[in-house]
């Protein structure tokens, strides 16, 4: 039985929530990730998420400037977190719930990242 520790993306890039959408939008591309996590500002804090989906319904559908909205005005926080131990099947029914495609795996600290892709390719397996 996989866990999500096992297909989850390690190394995972954070961002602070007082950047601009502009210079995560570089990160994003320089990365060639679709997401990233915000990192909490103080400790005790909640981790939070902006995907490239919050760049376009938040900002380019809205006709904003990139360098003069934050991630913090645009990001999803607090963000649904994932449990190293949860299931493979456990993590793609909480996908399904909050019909969301990625979310960070924590425990005390942040761990990785998971994405519908993880899932598929881990679902995918027996397929060869």
């Amino acid at each position: 039985m996989q866990l999500a520790s096992d297909i989850m993306t390690k190394g995972v890039v954070t961002i602070e929530a007082s950047a601009t959408v502009a210079e995560a939008m570089q990160l994003m591309k320089d990365q060639h990730f679709r997401d990233l996590v915000v990192a909490p500002s103080y400790e005790g804090d909640a981790y939070g998420i902006m995907t490239e989906a919050d760049v376009v319904y938040k900002v380019a559908a809205l006709g904003k400037s990139p360098e003069s909205v934050t991630v913090g005005e645009i990001m999803t926080k607090p963000c649904v977190e994932l449990d190293p131990e949860m299931t493979v099947q456990e993590v793609a029914q909480l996908f399904a719930n909050h019909h969301i495609h990625r979310a960070p795996v924590i425990k005390d600290e942040l761990l990785g990242v998971v994405t519908i892709f993880d899932i598929v390719r881990e679902t995918m397996w027996w397929q060869g």
